[in-house]
């Protein structure tokens, strides 16, 4: 097959290899189905792109980001919950929430129904393979044809509000299982945003107001086995456009967040929820709160790596966002330009899925 095609091939031309590997709707999953047993090269990132000696696995590193209970969250345990998430929300980007009221039947049955939907046959798959920005799309990498190497994952997107695609076009493998997720996603997320508003010394309400969790989409990630993991990601180095990120995965690890000039693991624990901030929200902080980058590393096991994101964004589109006046004095002066969501997501999903963080497009 011409997408198989190696490097050491000078008649390789790399754009129709990408054109038919996007028209074959196969995925990476396909490719894995068919036996291939090396990676094409558009999927081969540059050698100082990959991991290397600064990735750091040991326990002491995976542990560093912190997990914070939220039992009692509306007890005087709150104040505690509240230092807890501010601080590493300021220092890592990233926190696990336990105890957070999800029960585990609806963690699990969400995470099987994604597995179920990516190990159908990919004539069932590929009727919703398209790079139409629709209400569920199938796809792998929704950057494709603007990254310089594309990663060894396939992505089902779909829109859940505020306005949610028609029910006959949800796969009925996930439909159930994906909306009763979002549902507890609004209740956690709608916790978090008053936690993340008081962490900041403004009022509760304050990132209700501005409908900071009222637009969600999901992107769900599946990370087949790669044949040759260290010639490629699971996702490059990014930071998430959005407020908040709220995340499942199963036990397969291979997110890892950077801090500083080390690459940490975020270890799968049961049940637990992985929240990261997105870069409006450390626009709308001031810089308190930190949008960090992190990445994906390809899958070397056998098992797959399921992930499911729900992005919280705000539902008001046409509003200018910028640092929060409560936040901006003589001493402390906005370092950010205000800006129109609209402007603002138009500039990421026409640009390369890589580690220029959008922050850097709006600093003052």
């Amino acid at each position: 097959m011409s997408i198989s095609a190696t490097n050491g091939d000078q008649q390789y031309d790399r754009a129709t290899a990408v054109r038919q590997f996007d028209e074959s709707k196969i995925g990476v999953k396909g490719l894995v189905d068919s036996g291939a047993t090396t990676i094409p090269p558009f999927f081969i990132h540059p050698p100082e792109n990959l991991p290397n000696s600064n990735s750091s696995t040991a326990p002491s590193a995976s542990d560093l980001i912190p997990f914070v209970d939220l039992t009692g969250v509306d007890s005087d345990r709150r104040s505690l919950i509240v230092e807890q998430i501010r601080d590493a929300s300021r220092e890592f980007g990233f926190f696990q929430v336990i105890n957070h009221g999800v029960p585990s039947d609806v963690i699990n049955r969400t995470i099987n129904s994604m597995k179920a939907f990516n190990e159908q046959p990919t004539e069932v798959k590929s009727q919703y393979y398209s790079r139409e920005r629709r209400g569920v799309t199938f796809s792998t990498n929704f950057d494709l044809y603007q990254s310089k190497a594309a990663s060894w994952r396939d992505t089902v997107q779909m829109r859940l509000s505020p306005t949610r695609p028609d029910l006959e076009l949800i796969p009925e493998i996930f439909r159930s299982e994906a909306l009763e997720w979002d549902e507890h996603v609004r209740r956690v997320g709608e916790v978090l945003m008053e936690i993340l508003s008081e962490g900041l010394g403004v009022k509760s309400e304050k990132l209700k107001e501005l409908s900071c969790s009222e637009a969600r989409v999901m992107v769900s990630h599946y990370y087949p086995y790669c044949p040759q993991p260290d010639l490629t990601l699971g996702i490059t180095p990014h930071t998430d456009p959005g407020v908040l990120t709220m995340l499942l995965q199963n036990q397969i690890g291979g997110l890892q967040v950077k801090h500083g000039d080390e690459w940490l693991d975020v270890k799968p624990m049961p049940d637990a929820i992985v929240i990261n901030i997105g870069d409006i929200l450390q626009v709308l902080s001031n810089d308190e709160y930190k949008s960090v980058e992190h990445r994906v590393l390809a899958n070397p096991h056998r098992e797959p790596r399921i992930s499911i994101a729900i992005f919280l964004n705000p539902s008001k589109r046409e509003n200018m966002y910028g640092p929060l006046p409560e936040l901006t004095s003589r001493e402390k002066p906005a370092l950010f330009q205000q800006f129109r969501l609209e402007e603002f997501m138009k500039k990421f999903f026409t640009k390369e899925l890589d580690s220029k963080s959008m922050i850097n497009f709006f600093k003052l």
